[in-house]
């Protein structure tokens, strides 16, 4: 069996063998370390307790944090950082702060850009022919894994297209079994959902490692042909937000050069001859002695 039937066909025993097969010589713990190194280099956090099972994700991660690490392979291998806000602006419209501009941390290299394109491919089989067949978008390529825990506590789907990344997760609050969900049912039918009207009218972006997206632009939702379906609101391609970033780096530094040029003029002392230049005072057309008030005549 190769990795890509285990991995679509969700055998759990192969991941468990291949961690073994890392540590070599070193035994099975060296292996899982390798493991736990790179879940940390993805973005994982939480504590990651070294058991037999820690290769099939016996060990609790929150869903921002898996979906995180996931975010790794359709950009190439690099690891991302989580954040909720892209800018800040003042009253005036003045942009403060923008992430992808201020932000120190910059994206770093997890795992090869190769690993990142085999692991796409693998995880572009189990939505095409594996577990997760729900999660299947019309017309858009992605990737992804179905998770199920024992007794069926936790049920979840996490997977991404080339232009996002979504993760879904479904169990009780007092830790009670759900009805034998899996993971390949009610969230991957949710993560298709979501994925599907999130992509509609936005320019489509191709994952490395998996074929080509059938279109170039995310299809409308349809579902009963009257045409009613949440329409999912415009936005820009990659090259217009590029455009517009450019046209508000030039429009700041236009801005800077007329508040400088202005500070300098303000400065400069008068050249010898110039006459200091006094307001006339205001007159009323029609009256000689410039009073305010109607003219009279006689």
């Amino acid at each position: 069996m190769t990795l890509t039937q285990a991995i679509t066909r969700s055998i759990n025993v192969v991941p468990v063998k291949l961690s073994i097969a890392l540590g070599g010589s070193a035994g099975p713990r060296a292996g899982r370390a390798k493991i736990i190194q790179t879940a940390r280099r993805m973005g994982i956090k939480a504590p990651l307790p070294d058991t037999p099972s820690l290769p099939i994700g016996a060990d609790e991660v929150t869903l921002l944090e898996h979906t995180v690490a996931y975010a790794t392979f359709p950009n190439q291998g690099k690891a991302v950082k989580p954040h909720a806000i892209l800018e800040v602006r003042s009253g005036a419209g003045d942009t403060i702060w923008r992430f992808d501009r201020d932000n120190s941390k910059k994206p770093t290299q997890a795992i090869p850009a190769q690993v990142a394109t085999d692991m796409a491919m693998m995880m572009n089989h189990v939505v095409e022919e594996g577990t997760a067949k729900r999660a299947m978008l019309d017309g858009i390529k992605a990737a992804g894994k179905t998770g199920t825990t024992n007794s069926y506590r936790d049920a979840w789907f996490v997977g991404y297209t080339g232009n996002f990344v979504c993760g879904v997760w479904y169990g009780n609050d007092d830790y009670s079994p759900l009805n034998r969900m899996t993971g390949g049912s009610l969230p991957a039918q949710t993560w298709h959902e979501i994925m599907a009207y999130a992509h509609q009218g936005i320019e489509l972006k191709q994952i490395a490692g998996v074929p080509k997206n059938p279109a170039t632009v995310g299809p409308i939702i349809d579902k009963d042909g009257k045409g009613d379906a949440p329409i999912r609101p415009a936005m820009l391609t990659n090259k217009g937000v590029q455009t517009l970033l450019r046209v508000e780096q030039l429009m700041d530094e236009a801005g800077r050069q007329l508040t400088a040029a202005g500070a300098a003029e303000e400065s400069a002392p008068a050249a010898a001859g110039d006459q200091a230049l006094t307001p006339k005072p205001r007159t009323v057309p029609g009256r000689a002695d410039g009073r305010v008030g109607p003219v009279v005549i006689r």
